[in-house]
């Protein structure tokens, strides 16, 4: 008996003319698509009627429960310590609160329990950050008695448990690393170390070192992965002229799978001249940086170190792998710098170069002065010498300078020198009041948490010749990040301005803390 076309009713609007097929719908949860094959006009009248409709659909509804054999709560773990869920079997992912990573993970904790049900829809309801309760919406899909597809929404809720990671537990351990990195410099001032800190701090590039240390001569990064240490290395590559060394030392190695575990070590050894150091170059280095003056001013140490002629004003970039070819040492450090007061200048202009001659400086002037030093000013003792701090020095003025008329300095390069080429007195920079120059400070910078052994007493005071410095050269501290201290208010006078240089509002910025709406700090994303 072949089946009679249906009529077109729009009783109560909730079907569709479809060759033998009923289609209806509830406003609850519950949508019941195929519902019945007619094969007579009395059987369609009677499932038409508006009454048996809505009575059908609340039969099947609570009849059949399509979401049985799902959880509706499943545990999913998660570590405090570097925020990453547990993704089974052993992988640890990083995954943002509502995320597509996350729903995704929620997904797959509950995959095996919905092989006989199609998935329409999923999406997260709210829930307390601090709440440890994920909860997920799900619409399903299944077929059930004589064809009928019934739909379902539900609630599936996700128990947050704290478990450490196996990373975490290397980091907790202390002593458990992959790759470390050493980095060293044979000097007395750790000015370079403390600008490298600082190149860290703004690149990010601490937070995968599991530890830490600062010893004597320089500092040590201990990594869980050699590609960290990688990344590390060749960061110090291009951020300050040094040189590296590779080695590693088999720890344990599988027969059956052929596997080698490996503690890797890189040596990094930054060239041994800071900042205001004077250096003596040999006669070929010299030459084929156009011909300048041996000794020289070391004024910067970036990627490259900065060097400038006292005498003519030239300057010059030596890369690292320039110094490893033509080496050169400092010849006086820090603490050997003398203070000078300013008796004469004269400015010096138009000065013309010799052929071959390099660049010149545009930001420094050269003059001719004569200086005395403050511990003989009984006596009449007065030195003459060229200087590049024409455009600084005043009479009256203090300057550092290194003193080559009364030091013993033993050089390769300078013994050779001719003695009328060697100056008396090479000046370094001028001097202003340091204890001013602290209580003005209004800002500060932030600094790496390491281990430290062997504290030296005179760290502190290199460390404030750092941010002196930092306030005196402009292009230094375009790479550095400065915050702005609150808890400094600097008071103004005119008395105190000694014309010292400072560094800018505009240069400064805001410290970040997370508060809450009540001014309080805040509290952490899940707490126990």
């Amino acid at each position: 008996m072949t089946s009679p076309s249906l009529p077109r009713s729009s009783v109560g609007k909730t079907w569709r003319t479809v060759y033998g097929v009923l289609w209806i719908s509830h406003q609850n949860n519950f949508k019941i698509t195929k519902i019945h094959s007619y094969t007579d006009l009395s059987s369609w009248q009677e499932w038409s009627t508006c009454k048996l409709l809505p009575q059908a659909a609340r039969g099947i509804s609570c009849a059949v429960d399509i979401s049985e054999g799902i959880p509706k709560q499943v545990t999913v773990h998660f570590c405090k310590q570097c925020e990453r869920y547990l993704q089974p079997p052993a992988s640890w992912v990083q995954c943002a609160l509502e995320s597509r990573e996350l729903l995704t993970l929620c997904l797959k904790k509950i995959k095996s329990s919905m092989t006989k049900v199609r998935l329409i829809d999923a999406g997260f309801l709210w829930t307390e950050p601090h709440s440890k309760r994920i909860k997920m919406k799900l619409t399903i899909q299944k077929e059930v008695m004589n064809g009928a597809i019934l739909q379902q929404v539900f609630v599936v809720e996700f128990v947050i448990q704290y478990q450490m990671c196996d990373d975490c537990h290397r980091v907790e351990a202390k002593d458990f690393w992959k790759a470390v990195v050493q980095v060293r410099q044979k000097t007395v001032h750790k000015k370079t170390f403390y600008y490298l800190e600082q190149l860290i701090l703004k690149h990010k590039l601490h937070q995968n070192a599991l530890n830490i240390k600062e010893i004597n001569d320089g500092i040590d990064f201990y990594y869980g992965s050699k590609q960290h240490a990688q990344k590390m290395v060749d960061f110090l590559q291009c951020t300050v002229p040094c040189r590296s060394k590779t080695s590693q030392r088999l720890i344990s190695h599988d027969i059956h799978s052929n596997t080698y575990n490996y503690k890797s070590t890189y040596s990094m050894e930054i060239v041994p001249v800071c900042k205001d150091n004077v250096v003596c170059l040999s006669p070929r280095l010299a030459q084929s940086l156009g011909n300048m003056g041996q000794v020289c001013v070391c004024v910067r140490v970036t990627s490259t170190i900065h060097l400038i002629d006292p005498n003519t004003l030239q300057i010059a970039e030596v890369d690292g792998s320039t110094y490893w070819r033509y080496p050169f040492n400092s010849l006086c450090n820090p603490r050997q710098l003398e203070e000078f007061i300013v008796m004469d200048t004269d400015i010096i202009r138009n000065q013309k170069l010799g052929a071959g001659a390099g660049m010149r400086s545009n930001k420094h002037t050269l003059a001719e002065v004569w200086v005395q030093k403050t511990s003989e000013m009984n006596t009449s003792q007065q030195y003459h010498c060229r200087t590049f701090l024409g455009h600084l020095l005043n009479i009256g003025d203090l300057v550092l300078g290194f003193d080559f008329a009364n030091s013993n300095v033993n050089d390769e390069y300078l013994n050779k020198m001719n003695p009328h080429h060697v100056p008396d007195v090479v000046l370094i920079k001028k001097s202003y009041d340091r204890s001013r120059r602290a209580k003005r400070r209004n800002w500060k910078l932030q600094e790496m948490e390491r281990e430290r052994e062997g504290m030296d007493t005179d760290d502190e005071r290199q460390y404030q010749d750092f941010l002196e410095d930092l306030e005196e050269d402009e292009a230094l501290r375009k790479n550095v990040n400065i915050y702005r201290d609150a808890s400094k208010i600097p008071v103004e006078s005119d008395t105190d301005d000694d014309g010292a240089p400072r560094v800018s509002l505009m240069e400064m910025l805001e410290e970040l803390s997370l508060t809450d709406a009540t001014g309080e700090e805040g509290a952490e994303m899940m707490t126990d």
